[in-house]
């Protein structure tokens, strides 16, 4: 082999090496950066056991929101009408965050049980349900009086 050749294998190897290199990491970047959806079912069967964050949805229980008067800690139950997980939150909540809407809370699930919310995240509708909870709400046949109409994001 010429060296002229050499060197041209050298740089067409440093080529492919550098570029699967930053596929890889490419890919191992984007895989930690996912966050699941998972509904109160879902996390109390195990799906949320790795310690990252996830997306809990479904929807707030009613008479389940506390919040102390001049404090930012608050706490609220989210449903998928067949279990329940208390979801603890400190900050401000969206202007039409209620009881009985849809929700989508982004944190982790702490060793009691408890889902600590880094992010709470609603609509400008306020008949909008978030698609991944009406799509779950509608896997479990649940009846649409159970749940505002409109799924439009």
């Amino acid at each position: 082999m010429t060296p002229t050749r050499r060197r041209r294998m050298f740089i067409v190897g440093a080529i492919v090496l550098g570029v699967g290199v930053a596929v890889t990491l490419g890919l191992r970047g984007m895989q930690e950066s996912m966050l699941y959806f998972l509904s109160p079912t879902e996390v109390l069967a195990g799906a949320a056991t790795d310690g990252r964050d996830f997306r809990l949805g479904g929807m707030v229980r009613k008479g389940s929101v506390e919040r102390r008067a001049g404090d930012m800690e608050m706490s609220f139950d989210v449903t998928d009408y067949e279990n329940t997980i208390t979801v603890r939150y400190t900050g401000v909540t969206p202007a039409l965050f209620g009881e009985g809407q849809g929700v989508i809370a982004i944190g982790t699930m702490e060793d009691n049980n408890i889902f600590r919310a880094k992010e709470v995240l609603a609509k400008h509708d306020e008949n909008y349900m978030p698609v991944e909870v009406a799509d779950m709400l509608a896997q479990q046949g649940k009846a649409e009086d159970e749940a505002p109409a409109s799924t439009a994001n």
